[in-house]
């Protein structure tokens, strides 16, 4: 026992260290990620959930003496801040913290290296102040007590373990169930902490890599009853009314439902697009319902009609699954399928993935002629690719199916003077600013698109299909977009109304409607079926027809949030839909059950391959 008081007395500089990096970690919480708390309870929670990971980080350089101790204390130090300031690059970018799938994306790394400069700030050398301090006293002090203490150094690794215990309990007090119910990765880090939450998300990964290898038919069974129950029919006025037709699905990078009908310094932001749907099918209240995979997460949204992963990316990670996605079951009618995006084959893993889900064709980069001045930020700028584009729609044989990926809106919404048809809004982000003239120019080059369609002929026999793909601002930019919506701040609410995309079915010669279901992008694809006059009833899918008279007026977002004609419920709050403000969850209690079981029943397909075992 005496060794253990005099270690615990004689190590007060690694006792500094621990402290400067639990304050430090606490500061970047409230600083960096903006994490609200609405209670004292949560706020204590928040402050202690860095103690046990940082005591066990700093505890290491204990079983290390001399010189060695000073270095591993700086190294450790280093490493703890290291990996708090790649999660502020990525939640600036993403708005999400890093996981394990997404750190070893590394094909995806050089195609992000150009918005790196956007996110870096000046004010980031904070996080590096109590290391520059740490360095000096070391050099001015030795440590004391050089020789190794084992059993005193094994008494702190328990008692880091001890108070992530107490932390976990106090935690499971306040969110019941939380590492088996949450797919919120920002509830998770509230409550455990950030490095904690990386071990976490280590264990979950292990797992989820042995769900294939123990999966069996059986599973299929109860997600097949469940579909059966929630199928709903198709609308017999809109069945099988574009058969026959090519299908042109423009896939809208970043575009948000908030610029539609709306301007900036007196200008529309979207005018064809408002044009647009006079003529459509529009869905005012369709969300996004993508995660860390972003533009990849909502193809396969799109395509299969379940969810991506909570993190990571599908595409990456069960490219090799068996699929029963969209342009397998339209080739299989006869359709010709293919995909349209000037970017590199291998970037989301697309050229192993667009195989699994059935596309005949991919015209990537080497499809299209680009040069210095044709592109920009991301690529090739988006009216030269729909340009170029025309010829290559002519070259497919007849029907089609044939989605267009866009580039030119896409973070940090870089734009040439030449391609500028509307001026920067005037705010304290650069990225909310830039926004609106990338937003405008897309709208335009979308525009062109339609022209060249009527002009060659190709209009008339065509289904246009609009949507967003993913959020474009993340809540980092808060207070720009509470400034540009006239708002004093932006809530959790608001942040889910703000996931809205827009979604327009353009079929040329029918009457134009504004439909308000609540809906997401995983209702498309049994949307575009029965569109078509495919019978969907045995397909393994968790949307809904649009169209149907039958249908649900909900979404689940794949952190778990969902949205009803009256309620929202997000970050474990009920809120009432009409007012924006908090009401008794009651109010959102009927609908956990079809939320939870949703995100489960596509994890359990997904992660054990189970349609494999499925025949229509």
């Amino acid at each position: 026992m005496t060794n253990i008081k005099r270690f615990f007395a004689e190590e007060r500089m690694t006792w500094l260290v621990v402290f400067f990096l639990w304050i430090k970690t606490y500061l970047v919480y409230k600083l960096y990620f903006n994490i609200r708390s609405e209670s004292i309870f949560q706020e204590l929670l928040l402050f202690i959930n860095p103690l046990s990971s940082t005591l066990f980080l700093i505890g290491i350089s204990f079983f290390f003496k001399d010189k060695l101790r000073k270095i591993m204390i700086v190294a450790l130090s280093i490493l703890g801040t290291t990996i708090l300031y790649i999660n502020v690059l990525f939640f600036r970018f993403f708005n999400d913290f890093l996981t394990l799938p997404v750190f070893f994306q590394t094909s995806n790394a050089q195609d992000v290296q150009g918005g790196i400069t956007e996110l870096i700030k000046f004010t980031d050398l904070f996080l590096m102040v109590d290391i520059v301090l740490i360095v000096y006293l070391l050099t001015k002090h030795s440590i004391s007590g050089m020789k190794i203490y084992k059993r005193p150094a094994l008494v702190v690794m328990a008692l880091s373990v001890g108070i992530f215990v107490l932390n976990l309990g106090l935690a499971q007090i306040e969110r019941p169930q939380l590492l088996t119910r949450s797919f919120d990765r920002e509830l998770l880090v509230k409550n455990i902490g950030i490095l904690n939450f990386h071990v976490y998300d280590a264990v979950i990964q292990s797992q989820t890599k042995a769900q294939r290898v123990f999966a069996d038919g059986s599973e299929i069974n109860e997600i097949v009853h469940y579909r059966r129950e929630q199928y709903k029919k198709p609308d017999m006025g809109f069945y099988g009314s574009i058969e026959g037709k090519n299908i042109i699905v423009l896939s809208l990078e970043s575009l948000q439902d908030f610029v539609i009908n709306e301007k900036v310094n007196g200008k529309e932001i979207t005018p064809f697009l408002n044009d647009l749907i006079d003529e459509s099918l529009y869905f005012e209240n369709f969300y996004h319902q993508t995660a860390q995979g972003k533009t990849s997460d909502s193809e396969f949204l799109v395509d299969n009609s379940l969810f991506g992963r909570d993190s990571g990316a599908v595409f990456f990670t069960h490219s090799g699954n068996e699929y029963q996605a969209l342009p397998e079951e339209l080739r299989e009618k006869g359709y010709y399928t293919s995909v349209m995006h000037a970017n590199n084959k291998s970037f989301w893993n697309r050229d192993l993935m667009y195989q699994s889900l059935g596309y005949d064709q991919f015209f990537d980069i080497n499809s299209y002629e680009v040069t210095e001045e044709n592109s920009i930020g991301w690529g090739l700028k988006d009216a030269d690719f729909f340009e170029q584009s025309i010829d290559l729609l002519k070259q497919q044989p007849q029907p089609y199916y044939t989605k267009f990926i866009t580039l030119t809106n896409h973070f940090p919404f870089e734009l040439g003077e030449e391609d500028r048809f509307i001026d920067e809004f005037n705010s304290s982000s650069g990225t909310v600013n830039r926004y609106f003239p990338t937003v405008r120019y897309m709208d335009y080059a979308v525009e062109q698109f339609f022209k060249q369609m009527k002009e060659e002929g190709m209009y008339e026999n065509s289904v246009f299909i609009l949507y967003g793909d993913h959020y474009g601002i993340s809540d980092y930019h808060n207070k720009a977009m509470a400034m540009y919506l006239g708002k004093e701040e932006i809530t959790n609410f608001d942040s889910i109304q703000l996931q809205k995309v827009p979604l327009i079915i353009h079929i040329p010669g029918t009457d134009p409607q504004t439909i308000e279901t609540v809906s997401g992008q995983i209702d498309l694809k049994p949307t575009i079926l029965h569109l078509l006059g495919i019978n969907t009833k045995e397909n393994i899918e968790l949307g809904s027809d649009l169209l149907s008279p039958e249908r649900d007026s909900f979404a689940v977002l794949r952190d778990g949030s969902f949205i009803s004609d009256d309620t929202v419920y997000t970050k474990g709050i009920c809120y009432d839909k009409d007012s924006g403000l908090e009401t008794e969850s009651s109010q959102c209690e009927p609908y956990f059950e079809r939320a939870t079981l949703d995100l489960r029943y596509s994890d359990q397909i997904v992660f054990g391959d189970l349609l494999r075992f499925y025949d229509r």
